[in-house]
């Protein structure tokens, strides 16, 4: 049922410092837990993907082979680890075949992706999903504004969705958008001395985007670049193979206001890094893996979860070669949470994502019962948050906020600010920023005790 509930005095509600206070933090120990197995109809090998949490509470993912039509799919997941196929690829034109990246849901409640055209005479497309799985095609690439898209779009405040290409172009991929009904327009086509293949953008406070290229620049070994919304490209950092190389994962910003991120290989072992690079580009290799903690970290991002910790996955290495799920500390030291062993999947390209109850989802490429991947969670021990959709608005922007168990909710605030609000189901409330409203944690008070944001709501002018 939805309720519609104007509050006047939001009472209790403080204005937060930092963007984890007041959340549980981490019990000692954790648990992994294999939540189901890919393959077959379901859909195997998740490509370059990592699942997202819907409005509705479920997970939701791709699998580039597989499926009715051996195209791949996408499919939804219940927290508790319930399969369900949402769409089959076709191959067909306007259909597109296999999906290499995952998906992100908009505002407007879409999913939007792309496949990476992997049949005759095609370079990929771009498409919108509803929650029930209804498709449309919003624009098939010819090779001049990009071929292959193989990252995760993003949605910017102006709520158009951006992406990447890894080829077309001048040949080494692009930068493009595309307006919620479609529109499609190309922004940036990469030369190799700039880069090449770049991966997930990041939209910053500033306004810009940052992101990496996992290949070329001048050492050829990929870069960190930021790029305005009219498409004017700069190049931040070169690696050198020393400090990494291959970044082929998007960055994460820091609470501290930095960008976090990993290479594939390079180093001071060969097996990949984390680092930390500045707005301005000044880059700290944080951790060289060893092979033993893991190995050649993917197209995951790292996730910073409610603890302050950062989270992430390796393709190889660990205890049994299969992989690793990771925690690295604000402090450097990197523990290794969990080594896949094959039963359990192995060789995870994609990252995680915590979901509002405070548990963390992923899924393999490889392993499990069909050998066609698997679904996993890992729980810290840390508490159910919110989280809103945008991360940013103006003044009487809607916002929705996702959530767990919202039925009964009796405020909202933002940073302190109450903000009328409608629950549409317990695991989604419609607001709008309220006036006065400044930068900070979202606050939702619910029968099942007080939720904080997991990061700071941004107000925008």
């Amino acid at each position: 049922m939805k309720q519609n509930i104007q509050t006047t005095t939001f009472f209790g509600l403080l204005a937060f410092g930092g963007a984890f206070l007041g959340l549980v933090h981490a019990a000692p120990g954790q648990t992994f837990t294999m939540l189901g197995s890919l393959g077959g109809s379901i859909g195997s090998v998740p490509e370059n993907m990592s699942l997202v949490q819907g409005a509705d509470g479920n997970f939701y993912g791709t699998t580039s082979q597989g499926g009715a039509n051996g195209y791949g799919t996408v499919f939804n997941m219940s927290p508790a680890g319930a399969l369900t196929v949402l769409c089959n690829f076709n191959g067909r034109p306007r259909g597109g075949a296999n999906p290499a990246a995952g998906l992100v849901q908009a505002t407007n409640g879409f999913f939007y992706s792309t496949t990476s055209g992997a049949y005759a005479d095609s370079f990929g497309t771009i498409f919108k999903m509803s929650l029930g799985g209804a498709l449309t095609t919003l624009h098939e690439f010819v090779e001049t504004d990009g071929a292959i898209p193989g990252a995760a779009m993003v949605e910017a405040a102006n709520g158009d969705v951006y992406g990447t290409t890894v080829k077309g172009g001048y040949g080494y991929g692009t930068i493009f958008k595309v307006t919620p009904k479609g529109k499609f327009t190309s922004l940036y086509a990469f030369e190799e001395a700039v880069g090449e293949s770049a991966n997930t953008l990041l939209q910053a406070p500033d306004g810009d985007f940052y992101s990496t290229a996992g290949g070329g620049g001048a050492n050829g070994v990929g870069t960190v670049f930021k790029m305005t919304p009219a498409g004017v490209l700069t190049t931040l950092y070169t690696f050198n193979t020393t400090d990494g190389s291959n970044p082929f994962a998007g960055l994460l910003l820091g609470t501290d206001g930095n960008f976090y991120g990993t290479t594939y290989g390079g180093g001071a072992n060969g097996k990949g890094t984390i680092f930390q690079v500045t707005p301005a580009g000044t880059l700290t290799t944080l951790h060289s893996f060893t092979g033993a903690d893991g190995s050649e970290p993917w197209s995951g991002q790292l996730v910073q979860a409610t603890d302050g910790n950062f989270y992430g996955t390796t393709f190889d290495g660990g205890a049994h070669g299969s992989g690793t799920i990771f925690e690295f500390t604000p402090g450097g030291v990197l523990t290794v949470l969990h080594s896949f062993s094959g039963p359990d999947g192995s060789n995870p390209q994609g990252g995680l994502v915590q979901g509002t109850d405070g548990n963390l989802y992923g899924a393999t490429t490889g392993g499990g019962a069909s050998f066609g991947g698997a679904v996993f969670s890992l729980s810290m021990g840390l508490g159910p948050f919110v989280k809103t959709l945008p991360a940013s608005g103006k003044v009487g922007s809607a916002v929705r906020i996702l959530g767990t168990n919202l039925s009964g909710a009796t405020g909202v605030g933002f940073n302190g600010t109450a903000a009328a609000f409608t629950v549409l189901s317990p695991t989604e409330i419609s607001t709008n920023v309220p006036a006065g409203a400044t930068t900070g944690s979202v606050r939702v008070i619910a029968p099942g005790g007080d939720l904080s944001s997991n990061v700071l709501f941004r107000v925008t002018r």
